[in-house]
């Protein structure tokens, strides 16, 4: 019996079970079990039956970030890709124009972003369907997933996407669950939650663990979470992402329409072919990839404003921009000066600890 089909045995069983304290147990251990057999798809083990694994399509990463469309066919990928970067990406009016996947390059303030045109997937495709599992797995390496909609077509679409890549492991729009999970020798499961009345129970929490064949451990949860987000911390492999959903050729509705949609969370409306709204949605993805710019200072020199050195906001210490400039810098390390927003006098003596935030100015003073 194939893996697709116990997948779909498992998630039959789970559309009959009733959703209720009694069965949290056995909901969870079909969950454990549906996200063993999407991994064992993922990365079937060698010399198994089966084609090869989820590898990606070979595109080098180039800039400071990378965002993919991803898409059904005919969407209007292809042409947003030319219109935004002015790299020729082949657009015809039938299905599967583009084959493989390629990228082109935005320059916004002072940033590189690497945009990746992805061919167009079906439903079907984190089974493997149409080159689907190679799209998915590109789009797991992004920093930010633009999920372009032709707003003609229903909104269903949205929720087909959507559920293609939460069967790969990505997340949208989501941070990562508080909870702590920590493996031990001996002393069984032990499971604390710091609010009232959770939605989790100790039988649902050791139904899960025993699917894993975990049968100590130590799991405290900061927050109100499901079976889901419990699964994905023992799972491990799963990547949290933003996404902004593109409604593409709104030349075609109405006014009114258009501003039903304006109130969709995470949506930018746009016209690919007479570009309209271009700027708004590159606006969005730069709010989206939350970049910081770091202007280099050399000593007794004016400070270099064209080219940023470009970090993610979650890691934007001193040490991090060091790391990005060479790795052999932060072995000479002594000190930093800064100049910006985020020390009170200028220039200030900073260590390699210091958070640094957008358009600062440093200048690294090595060890001599």
């Amino acid at each position: 019996m194939s893996i697709i089909q116990k997948i779909k045995e498992i998630e039959d069983e789970m559309a009959r079970t009733q959703k209720n304290k009694a069965t949290m147990g056995h909901l969870g251990m079909l969950k454990a079990k549906l996200a063993k057999l999407r991994r064992d798809l993922l990365e079937p083990s060698t010399g198994a039956k089966g084609g090869p694994g989820g590898e990606g399509f070979d595109v080098t990463k180039v800039g400071d970030a990378r965002v993919g469309f991803v898409g059904f066919p005919s969407v209007g990928k292809s042409t947003l890709l030319t219109k935004l970067t002015g790299t020729f990406s082949e657009a015809a009016s039938y299905e599967f124009t583009t084959l493989t996947c390629i990228p082109g390059i935005v320059r916004y303030r002072g940033a590189k972003i690497q945009m990746l045109d992805l061919p167009g997937i079906i439903e079907g495709a984190k089974d493997g369907k149409g080159r689907g599992r190679q799209v998915i797995s590109t789009a797991r390496t992004c920093n930010l997933i633009l999920i372009v909609l032709d707003c003609l077509k229903p909104l269903t679409h949205k929720r087909l996407i959507e559920h293609e890549l939460e069967g790969f492991g990505i997340r949208l729009n989501k941070k990562p669950p508080n909870i702590s999970f920590r493996k031990k020798d001996r002393g069984g499961i032990n499971f604390s939650c710091t609010i009232q009345n959770p939605k989790l129970d100790l039988d649902a929490v050791k139904a899960v663990c025993a699917e894993y064949r975990i049968h100590n451990a130590d799991i405290s949860m900061a927050d109100d979470y499901d079976l889901d987000d419990l699964v994905d911390v023992i799972e491990g492999s799963r990547v949290y992402i933003p996404a902004i959903y593109v409604i593409n050729k709104i030349d075609q509705i109405t006014i009114e329409e258009l501003e039903i949609m304006d109130k969709l969370p995470h949506y930018c409306p746009i016209c690919a072919f007479h570009e309209w709204n271009l700027d708004g949605l590159i606006e969005m993805a730069w709010e989206y990839l939350d970049l910081v710019r770091i202007y280099t200072k050399p000593k007794g020199k004016l400070p270099d404003f064209n080219e940023p050195v470009v970090l993610h906001r979650q890691r934007s210490t001193v040490e991090d921009f060091c790391n990005r400039i060479h790795k052999t810098l932060i072995k000479q390390f002594k000190y930093a000066l800064v100049w910006g927003s985020s020390v009170k006098h200028r220039p200030q003596r900073v260590g390699r600890d210091h958070v640094l935030h957008d358009e600062d100015i440093v200048q690294i003073v090595k060890r001599i």
